[in-house]
């Protein structure tokens, strides 16, 4: 298996698209803040410099996350496909075959036609050309620098409301849960600071992703609480939202989000899972850590999702499995009880 690793310079990421005439910029499917946030600052970055760029959201799309577009400025793949006449695709946030459907196929036709940025330690060969560096904390603090390359000024056109600047600021913000992770380093609030510089408006953004929950949410919530059971002496936990807690509370995936970091309000959680099944048979897993209050090692979630197929940062990651959500719960507990009685 070909190792995951940067396989040029970011110049030659720029030269590539100086190249290329039309563009297709992807990210993973059910684009997040940072994935999101990457599609519409490179796309836009390109339109500036004249190239057709064509930006695509993939799957279903929170609509929170969709309204930092303008009307039209995105494709939703798979209603639309990239053009036949692209002749360059910019893979943003991931590099996982399994993460890109349907986009994938499509994918496989450009090979050697892929360049990519990420910033997560797992990934395949989709891009040919690719810039993967691990230390930033999000995937548009890496493509920050691209632009840099390229020489685009972050707010063209002089208005900080859907800018550059703001879907810069967008992945680096929620990728970094506001600044309190750890990730939260120097370079991101220097960053950070040159965002804000050029009017990004922090608190419209924080309203807009994370203060616009349906009343839905709280039924949704209150079932996950409900389901709550303590792992490893009670430093772990694991939560679940089953199909019919979807149909009968009228919420949808949309609208549980972030609730896996609920339960890291508590002093000696280190490790929260919760498991949403949003159609029969399909169970898909968030997994949070946070380091020990004891000074012992953080339970590195990326390598624990890996068990599933599974992947992202040490202190956030996921997965999905092919399976009903009592049994992927099953498959969950056992393996934190592996986690916390490890064999001799």
């Amino acid at each position: 298996m070909t190792k995951y690793e940067s396989t040029c310079e970011m110049r030659t990421i720029a030269d590539r698209l100086r190249s290329a005439n039309r563009i297709a910029v992807i990210s993973h499917a059910k684009p997040d803040g940072d994935a999101a946030g990457s599609i519409l600052a490179a796309a836009r970055a390109l339109r500036s410099m004249g190239k057709r760029a064509d930006g695509f959201f993939t799957g279903v799309v929170d609509p929170n996350i969709h309204a930092l577009a303008l009307p039209g400025e995105v494709l939703i793949a798979p209603a639309s496909l990239p053009d036949p006449e692209t002749d360059l695709a910019l893979l943003l946030d991931t590099g996982s075959w399994s993460q890109v459907e349907p986009l994938d196929v499509w994918l496989k036709s450009m090979a050697g036609r892929v360049v990519g940025l990420d910033h997560h330690a797992r990934g395949d060969g989709i891009a040919s050309d690719r810039v993967v560096d691990c230390s930033m904390a999000s995937c548009t603090q890496l493509l920050a620098q691209l632009i840099d390359e390229l020489g685009v000024p972050f707010v063209v056109a002089g208005s900080p409301r859907f800018s550059i600047a703001e879907a810069l600021f967008v992945g680096l913000a929620t990728d970094t849960g506001w600044f309190r992770y750890q990730s939260a380093d120097a370079a991101v609030f220097k960053l950070a600071s040159r965002l804000l510089s050029l009017g990004v408006h922090k608190v419209a953004l924080v309203q807009l992703l994370d203060e616009n929950g349906r009343p839905v949410r709280l039924a949704a919530m209150a079932r996950a609480l409900s389901s709550l059971t303590f792992h490893m002496n009670g430093r772990a936990t694991v939560m679940s939202i089953s199909h019919l807690d979807f149909a009968q509370t009228g919420a949808n995936s949309d609208d549980v989000g972030g609730i896996v970091n609920i339960p890291l309000a508590i002093g000696s959680i280190v490790l929260s899972a919760v498991l949403t099944e949003t159609q029969p048979g399909i169970t898909k897993i968030s997994f949070r850590s946070k380091p020990d209050s004891t000074g012992a090692p953080c339970v590195n979630v990326s390598e624990f999702a890996s068990q599933f197929g599974g992947g992202g940062h040490a202190l956030a990651a996921g997965a999905k499995i092919k399976a009903p959500i009592s049994d992927a719960r099953a498959a969950i507990h056992a393996a934190i009880s592996a986690l916390a009685e490890p064999s001799k």
